[in-house]
């Protein structure tokens, strides 16, 4: 088999409400920032042609909002999408699992500090000079090629980093 490009979008949830105490964590959802930056996202992303052909995404209502945020900007596909518990506040080891698992060349990953700010560092070659690229602020989104036959190859630090976006609305 020869290799082919696969690419990943690490994303982290946009901006969450902490207005509620008496919320559990799983269950904040996005502050009115958060809305204008998962919109910005998904515009940035279809702008770019960034389009997921599979998401991976934590089951939080967070992580689920800023997806449905994104997918009504990113119209060019229609990604098989899987809401999965196991990402919520997974490490990168546990991310490294689930994108092992993947079967679509174009995979995006929504999910929370400070595990996804890890797994985006542990999988590039050359970290960008961003140096919000180690904080991975709210909706920050990485976007790495490998050049492998799947996703079951793909190993730490064989990524190549294209883009590093932050949104305006940080």
């Amino acid at each position: 088999m020869t290799e082919r490009r696969l690419r990943l979008i690490l994303s982290r949830h946009a901006k969450s409400a902490w207005d509620n105490p008496d919320l559990e964590d799983h269950e904040r959802i996005l502050n009115a920032r958060g809305l204008r930056q998962a919109r910005e996202l998904g515009d940035w992303l279809a702008s770019r042609g960034y389009d997921p052909e599979e998401v991976l995404c934590s089951s939080s209502k967070r992580t689920r909002q800023t997806w449905d945020r994104v997918e009504s900007a990113v119209l060019a596909t229609r990604p098989d999408v899987h809401i999965l518990h196991r990402l919520y506040n997974a490490g990168p080891d546990l991310l490294l699992s689930a994108v092992r698992g993947a079967t679509m060349p174009v995979v995006m990953v929504i999910a929370h500090n400070p595990g996804i700010a890890e797994f985006a560092a542990m999988m590039v070659g050359t970290p960008p000079p961003d140096p919000e690229f180690k904080r991975y602020p709210t909706s920050a989104t990485s976007v790495i090629d490998f050049f492998e036959e799947d996703w079951g190859k793909v190993s730490p630090g064989s990524g190549q980093l294209l883009e590093f976006f932050r949104p305006t609305h940080d």
